[in-house]
């Protein structure tokens, strides 16, 4: 069976964006980009929602033997390129990237049915999308990044309200104040 895993980049004090909209402050260092490829060379689908996914979109039209563009940059564009897109839409019409399905809402018997056939694990990103799939108890995995930066409001990682016991897995800081910590969520 494979894993559900939610990976986040926060500040310290856990927003993803800040009160504008802006995570301009969560751009990985090539060394904390190796260490995020390297994690995502697991997962086999992405599930995304609508605005997320417009953002990750971008990676669709980098090129593999595009030289102008860091090695690490190159590298996830093929992880990210191989793997299936599943994006959760009421707006969007199409999908604007290859190997991707639209679906209208969330369905967390479709996504545990998902885990339970998948050969590679899965991958679930934006806290919206993410706050359903904790509510229904599908993550199995939280992958936090954080960032030496505090926005004092914005968009959370987590919902209000949200209790879970986690075990902590792996822990790594990087040279640029980053630090990873990996939990196993305990059902």
């Amino acid at each position: 069976m494979a894993k559900l895993i939610c990976t986040f980049i926060t500040s310290l004090d856990g927003y993803v964006a800040d009160t504008e909209g802006n995570f301009d402050w969560s751009t990985p260092s090539d060394e904390v980009h190796t260490f995020v490829n390297d994690l995502e060379r697991s997962v086999g689908t992405y599930l995304y929602g609508r605005r997320l996914y417009e953002v990750m979109v971008a990676w669709e039209t980098m090129h593999l033997n595009d030289d102008a563009q860091p090695a690490v940059m190159r590298d996830y564009t093929a992880i990210w390129q191989a793997a299936e897109k599943i994006v959760y839409s009421r707006t969007l019409a199409e999908p604007l990237s290859r190997r991707t399905r639209i679906e209208r809402s969330f369905d967390p018997e479709a996504v545990r049915a998902l885990k339970a056939s998948a050969t590679a694990n899965l991958s679930i990103g934006g806290p919206h999308l993410a706050a359903q799939a904790f509510a229904a108890g599908l993550v199995d995995e939280v992958q936090l990044f954080i960032s030496p930066v505090v926005l004092g409001g914005g968009l959370k990682a987590v919902p209000d309200g949200l209790r879970l016991g986690l075990e902590l897995t792996d822990e790594y800081a990087f040279r640029n104040g980053v630090v990873y910590l990996g939990y196993r969520v305990q059902h």
